[in-house]
């Protein structure tokens, strides 16, 4: 069996740092991006830790060169950025010079401008562009056509597990033949709608998410983008490209349990492991280092550390969650903790579980709280979301 499909190119911007290297320094520095609300008028302001992005929307435009008259959401701006980054990192000059696609993600949308519109649009007709950009599919379109991608464009939106979907879909569409380069990922913003949201289904913390601790009371939601690039070997050989690591591992289960919550023991996280393991032709005992969906609240911590020890027993591999770091990205998670998988393999180094002291009874699970060096040569990494939708990305060192 292969390595799997090669990642060439990487690009990010969350609130621990514009780019992949300011992020790396932070998790290496334990350097987390929680922090109030300041870009956002909520009632709850004052009530809840975010990871917020420190940037306006009008630097954003800014720095992307847009016309006053734009319709970019949010998510679309942060998304363009990490995009960028990821095509530049990947050295490519002619983006379509070989079958390429694009796989974006969100949840989020257009929401932060559908918000903020909506009923003014009936007066002012001028606003209703915003309105326009509220569906899912509208970043994925105009981040193609910043990049100038006149391929495949697809929009995947599965809740927190995102972007691990359609990094997915890009690996198994490269294996299959059908492109040859795809930049894989997800972007969100921060919105009052899901803040709103959250906040009704009660797992918003008022502190700094504690991923895996018994006295756990909640996220942070965060807003972030990232992008990866994946090609071919054919591409590879052709270009003479560095390889950053592989895609070796995929795979999707449903837990079929509830809408908003995972299965006491789980089955879905249990079955998306154990496939993703079969398809990189890896056992368990070859896995060096979780990164853990790891979101803080009491359903999915009880229910993802349940499924890890039905997996990996009592071997259990370094484990930690980046979550206090960035906050609960959503449809980006997947994409922000593949790049994390492949700097941690990169640097043969494990990130802190930060904030965390006492196990959950339960499992015992007791991740790593300090920056660990050690050799890597498989990272896993989950994502579970909304609807029972639970994917496990498995990435292994060039």
């Amino acid at each position: 069996m292969g390595k799997g499909v090669a990642i060439t190119g990487m690009g990010m911007i969350s609130s621990i740092g514009k780019t992949v290297e300011e992020n790396f320094q932070s998790l290496i520095n334990k350097t987390p991006g929680i922090s109030t609300i300041e870009g956002i008028t909520t009632v709850h302001k004052d009530n809840i830790k975010v990871g917020e992005v420190k940037i306006s929307n009008k630097e954003l435009c800014d720095f992307l060169n847009l016309p006053t008259t734009n319709s970019y959401s949010r998510t679309t701006m942060l998304g363009e950025i990490a995009a960028k980054e990821a095509v530049k990192n990947a050295g490519i000059t002619a983006i379509n010079s070989c079958k390429t696609g694009l796989i974006s993600s969100t949840s989020v949308g257009g929401m932060d401008l559908t918000e903020k519109y909506y009923y003014s649009q009936f007066e002012e007709t001028e606003n209703r562009r915003f309105i326009e950009s509220h569906s899912a599919g509208d970043s994925s379109t105009k981040i193609a056509k910043s990049l100038g991608i006149t391929g495949f464009v697809s929009t995947i939106s599965t809740a927190c597990s995102s972007a691990a979907n359609a990094i997915m879909l890009g690996a198994r569409m490269i294996k299959s033949g059908k492109l040859d380069r795809v930049i894989v990922g997800g972007a969100d913003c921060l919105s009052k709608f899901t803040i709103n949201g959250f906040k009704t289904l009660m797992i918003l913390s008022e502190t700094d998410c504690r991923p895996f601790d018994a006295d756990r009371t909640g996220l942070n939601l965060g807003e972030a983008a990232a992008f990866l690039v994946l090609e071919s070997e054919e591409c590879v050989k052709r270009d003479h490209k560095k390889v950053l690591g592989y895609v070796s591992g995929y795979a999707n289960a449903n837990d079929a349990f509830h809408q908003t919550a995972s299965s006491k023991d789980g089955e879905g996280a249990t079955l998306a492991m154990k496939k993703a393991l079969k398809i990189a032709g890896l056992t368990p005992e070859e896995i060096d280092y979780i990164n853990a969906h790891g979101t803080a609240t009491e359903n999915n911590d009880a229910s993802e550390s349940a499924a890890i020890r039905r997996i990996f027993g009592d071997n259990l591999p370094s484990i930690s969650s980046t979550k206090a770091y960035t906050g609960h990205t959503l449809a980006a998670a997947a994409a922000i903790e593949a790049v994390y998988s492949v700097l941690a393999l990169q640097n043969n180094t494990v990130f802190p579980n930060l904030n965390f002291e006492t196990p959950i009874p339960e499992t015992n699970i007791i991740p790593e709280t300090e920056v660990i060096q050690k050799e890597l040569n498989h990272v896993l990494s989950n994502s579970f979301g909304f609807g029972g939708n639970c994917s496990t990305l498995i990435f292994s060192k060039a």
